[in-house]
């Protein structure tokens, strides 16, 4: 008797049990889900670079001396023009001033010889003077003027050498650090530049890309597809973040690389804060074409089947789960650009995906912005 009872004890609990689970199967999941509509999108490719600045000039000595003295503060901004450093200018001041003497000496015999050749032409006139005596004077008077010009060039050149004794700056721009000091002998020739001046606003940021993306460039292919889409370049700096200036592609090398394949293209961007710095490491996104009638799906909506191929779940107009493979183009922030696979106004579930499957029917609910 107890035997039978407890057996009727749990029939009784089943019969309740049972019903409710299987009214709890048949409620519809909650899931979330964003409408997609077809756009046209301008896609993009991520290329490494690095910053080089947009002019720089090496300041080097142009005669031999001893510095003197530096004059101008490292790391700050100069003018072309503006004195950096002197050298010990006591010699080529010599220089000059027997270059000077030279002249005025030069312009004496000038002076003799010019007077000389008037009266030998007058005496000429008279039949006192010979034509060799004449001849003479002449010849005598066109050498004392070669002497002057000459006199007078080197008096040029030695002012010439006494002015590079100031060594100024033959670019407007941000001076680096000084590789020598004042006491030190410096060389015309010499290897070692005294300090390096840069111009960085704006800047070039020199990137590769294949010599097959750059035959597309070239037959005007990329900016037919771009037209009248954004075709601007934008930075991607090394702690991740987004520059705040665009740029535009400049130039490209003519010469491709044999071992990669690959060529250096060119990008400037302006600098206002100087915030980029030659050398620096960055990453350039750049448009290359334009894909129409493509859809922008959530990364977290699309799913990978066992052997990695993408899918999505989409929801149907009667609320029922349906699975479908799609085609993959390329990233765009958050977002994946989709080619194939969707149609407009899908319903594509982006939460709530471990509650319910294939097939079955849910509550779709818009996602919140």
């Amino acid at each position: 008797m107890v035997f039978l009872r407890r057996l009727l004890l749990i029939l009784s609990c089943w019969a309740v049990v049972v019903p409710v689970a299987a009214s709890a199967q048949q409620n519809p999941v909650p899931v979330t889900v964003v409408t997609v509509e077809p756009q046209d999108i301008t896609l993009t490719s991520l290329l490494p670079g690095r910053v080089a600045a947009s002019a720089e000039a090496e300041v080097r000595p142009q005669v031999n001396g001893i510095i003197t003295e530096r004059l101008f503060e490292e790391g700050a901004d100069v003018s072309e023009g503006d004195p950096l450093y002197r050298i010990d200018s006591a010699t080529y001041e010599a220089t000059v001033r027997q270059a000077r003497a030279s002249v005025a000496q030069a312009e004496a015999q000038l002076r003799a010889a010019e007077r000389e050749a008037r009266r030998l032409v007058e005496l000429r006139s008279r039949n006192v003077a010979s034509e060799q005596a004449l001849d003479e004077a002449v010849s005598a008077r066109d050498s004392a003027e070669a002497a002057v010009e000459l006199a007078r060039a080197r008096l040029n050149s030695a002012e010439i050498e006494l002015s590079r004794t100031t060594i100024r700056a033959r670019l407007s721009g941000r001076i680096g650090l000084s590789q020598t000091s004042q006491g030190v002998l410096v060389t015309a020739s010499q290897a070692q530049p005294l300090a390096v001046i840069r111009k960085i606003n704006p800047v070039y940021v020199d990137v590769t890309q294949s010599a097959a993306d750059l035959l597309r460039w070239r037959r005007g292919e990329t900016e037919e597809a771009l037209r009248g889409a954004d075709a601007t370049v934008r930075l991607i700096l090394a702690d991740g973040s987004d520059y705040s200036e665009t740029g535009h592609l400049k130039a490209a090398e003519p010469n491709v690389d044999p071992q990669t394949g690959v060529v250096t293209l060119r990008m400037q961007f302006d600098n206002p804060d100087l915030l980029l710095l030659p050398g620096m490491y960055v990453q350039v996104d750049m448009p290359v074409e334009v894909a129409e009638s493509v859809y922008l799906v959530p990364q977290e909506g699309v799913v990978r089947d066992r052997r990695g191929r993408p899918n999505v779940w989409v929801v149907t107009a009667e609320n029922v789960i349906e699975e479908r493979a799609i085609n993959i183009l390329q990233d765009l922030g958050n977002q994946w650009v989709v080619s194939e696979g969707l149609n407009p106004g899908d319903r594509i579930v982006v939460s709530g995906f471990q509650k319910t499957a294939p097939g079955a029917t849910v509550t779709p609910e818009p996602r919140k912005e």
